[in-house]
C-alpha cells in the first residue's frame, strides 16, 4: 500500500474487500493483486505501446484526403485539438477504472464495467448498444479496407506490365468474398483475440504500411520540389460549394475515427500494476501514446496532402496516387490486408462472446447452443470442439458484414461514419458523465458547465461529421449500381 496511508483506511479497505483485518497485507500477497488475480506487471511503457498498436491502423490513411478538404490551417488545427480532446478524456476515463477510491476502489475490468458501476441503468445498456453497433460497423469498414488493397495489389502489378497504359479497372466483389471466407474460417477458432502473438504481428504491419506511406509521400514532395496544397482546401470548382462543405464535414469524421481509441483504455489500464495508482500511470501512458500518435498522424495526413494537393486520393496506398515503386506499394498493401485479417477478428470477437453468453443464458437446455462435438483435424494434437450455434451465428455474421459492404463499398465514407457514431459517445459523453458522477461534481458548478460544454461541442462536431459522411453516401449512391463497382 501507498506510503502515508492511514490505518483506519487501511482497515476500512481491508474490511471491504472481506478479509480479516488482522489478516496478513492481501496487496501483493503470494503474488495476488488486491482483487485476488494474478499480480499485474504493466508499466507506462507497456501501456503507451499497447495504445500506439491499437490506435495506429487504417484510418491513417484517410488523413491525407481529410486534410485535403480542410486545408493546410484548419486541417492540422483540427487534428491537434481531436488529439487534445482525446487526451483529456482519457485522463478522466483513468479515474473511472476504480470505483470511489481511486486507489483502493473496486476495480473495473471493460468500459461496460466502469459505466455500470458509475452510471448504472439505462446508461449501461445504450452504451452496449453503441458500443457493439460500432463494432459491426468496424467490421464493414475492414472488410472494404481489405479487399481494397487486395485489388490494388492485382491493379498495380496490372499497371507495371502494361506500362500504365491499361486502366486495369476491376470489381471488388471478388476480393470481399475472399476476405469474407478467410474470417468465417478465423471466427470459428475461440478466444482468436486472446492469441498472444496477433497484437505483435498487427502493430508490425500497422508500423509498415503507415511507414511506407509516409516514406513515399516524402519522396513525391522531393521529386515535385514544392508543397502542394492551400491554405483552405480543395478548392471551389475541383467541387461545388456544397461538396466542399459535406466534404469538410466528413474530413471531421475520417479524423475522429482515426482517434477512436477510448473503448480499449480501461482494459490497458487493467494490466498496470500499482502502485503507483493505476491511474498515475495511464495518465502518463495517455500523454506519450498521443503525442506519438499525433506527430505521426501529422506527418502522414501532411506528406500525402503536400504530395498530391487537391488530388490526395481517399485511401493513400489504394487511390493510386502512387504507381511506382510497385513492389513497394504491394508489400504495403499485403501488410494493411494481413493487419485488417487479425483485426476484424480482435474487434469482433467481443461481440460473437457476448451475444453467445445472452443466447446460453436465455436457452440453457437447448443442445445447439450448449453442446460441443469433438473433430479430429490432423496435425493438432487436440480435438477441435464444433458448437452448432457458433458456427451458425459467427458464419452468419461474417456474411452479413460482407453483404453489406458489396452494397456500399466506400472506403472515406465509411470510415467518416464510424468515427462520427463512436467518437462523441465513447470518446466523450460517458468519459465526462462517469467522471462527474465518479468525482461528485456539483450540477451547475464551474467545472460541471465546462465539461458539459466540452461535450456539447464534441456532440456538434460528430453530428455535422455524420451529415458529411451521409452525404458522400448519397453522391456516391447515384453513380452506383449495386454490386457493380469496379475500381
Amino acid at each position: 500500500m501507498q506510503m502515508g496511508e492511514s490505518a483506519a483506511a487501511t482497515k476500512n479497505h481491508r474490511h471491504h474487500l472481506g478479509v480479516s483485518i488482522d489478516a496478513p497485507p492481501l496487496y501483493g500477497f503470494k503474488g495476488l493483486d488486491d482483487d485476488g488475480r494474478p499480480q499485474r506487471t504493466g508499466t507506462v511503457w507497456t501501456a503507451s505501446a499497447h495504445i500506439i498498436t491499437a490506435v495506429i491502423g487504417s484510418g491513417v490513411l484517410s488523413l491525407a484526403w481529410a486534410i485535403g478538404q480542410l486545408g493546410w490551417v484548419a486541417g492540422p488545427s483540427v487534428m491537434l485539438l481531436f488529439s487534445c480532446v482525446v487526451y483529456y478524456t482519457s485522463t478522466l476515463l483513468a479515474d473511472c477504472y476504480r470505483a470511489g477510491d481511486p486507489v483502493f476502489g473496486k476495480r473495473n475490468y471493460t468500459y461496460m464495467d466502469a459505466v455500470r458501476s458509475n452510471l448504472g441503468g439505462y446508461q449501461v445498456k445504450i452504451c452496449g448498444l453503441i458500443q457493439y453497433f460500432n463494432l459491426f460497423g468496424i467490421a464493414i469498414g475492414y472488410t472494404i479496407a481489405a479487399s481494397i488493397s487486395m485489388m490494388a495489389i492485382k491493379r498495380s502489378n496490372c499497371f507495371h506490365e502494361s506500362g500504365g497504359k491499361n486502366p486495369c479497372h476491376m470489381s471488388s466483389n471478388p476480393y470481399m468474398i475472399a476476405f469474407g471466407i478467410i474470417e468465417i474460417i478465423l471466427s470459428q477458432i475461440p478466444d482468436f483475440d486472446q492469441i498472444w502473438w496477433l497484437s505483435i504481428v498487427a502493430a508490425v504491419m500497422s508500423f509498415t504500411y503507415s511507414g511506407i506511406g509516409l516514406g513515399l509521400g516524402i519522396a513525391q514532395v522531393v521529386a515535385n520540389g514544392a508543397f502542394k496544397g492551400s491554405l483552405t482546401g480543395i478548392s471551389i470548382g475541383t467541387v461545388t460549394e456544397t461538396q466542399k462543405i459535406w466534404r469538410s464535414f466528413q474530413a471531421l469524421g475520417d479524423i475522429a475515427f482515426a482517434y477512436s481509441y477510448s473503448i480499449i483504455l480501461i482494459e490497458i489500464q487493467d494490466t498496470v500494476k500499482s502502485p503507483p495508482s493505476e491511474s498515475k500511470t495511464m495518465r502518463k501512458a495517455s500523454l506519450f501514446s498521443t503525442i506519438v500518435t499525433t506527430t505521426f498522424y501529422m506527418l502522414c495526413g501532411c506528406m500525402g496532402y503536400a504530395a498530391f494537393g487537391d488530388d490526395a486520393p481517399g485511401n493513400l496506398l489504394t487511390g493510386f496516387g502512387f504507381y511506382n515503386p510497385f513492389w513497394l506499394l504491394d508489400i504495403a498493401n499485403a501488410a494493411i490486408v494481413i493487419h485488417l485479417v487479425g483485426a476484424y477478428q480482435v474487434y469482433c470477437q467481443p461481440l460473437f462472446a457476448f451475444i453467445e453468453k445472452w443466447v446460453g443464458a436465455k436457452w440453457p437446455d437447448s443442445e445447439i447452443i450448449t453442446k460441443e462435438i469433438n473433430l479430429k483435424i490432423p496435425g493438432f494434437g487436440y480435438p477441435y470442439k464444433l458448437n452448432t450455434f457458433r458456427l451458425l451465428w459467427r458464419t452468419a455474421f461474417v456474411l452479413l458484414t460482407t453483404v453489406i459492404s458489396m452494397l456500399l463499398p466506400f472506403f472515406n465514407d465509411v470510415v467518416g461514419i464510424l468515427g462520427a457514431f463512436g467518437f462523441w459517445p465513447l470518446t466523450v459523453y460517458f468519459p465526462v458523465r462517469m467522471y462527474i458522477s465518479q468525482k461528485k461534481i456539483p450540477k451547475w458548478s464551474t467545472r460541471w458547465i465546462c465539461l458539459q460544454m466540452l461535450s456539447g461541442a464534441c456532440l456538434a462536431v460528430s453530428l455535422a461529421a455524420a451529415a458529411g459522411s451521409f452525404a458522400g453516401v448519397v453522391l456516391d449512391l447515384k453513380l452506383y449500381r449495386p454490386f457493380k463497382t469496379s475500381y
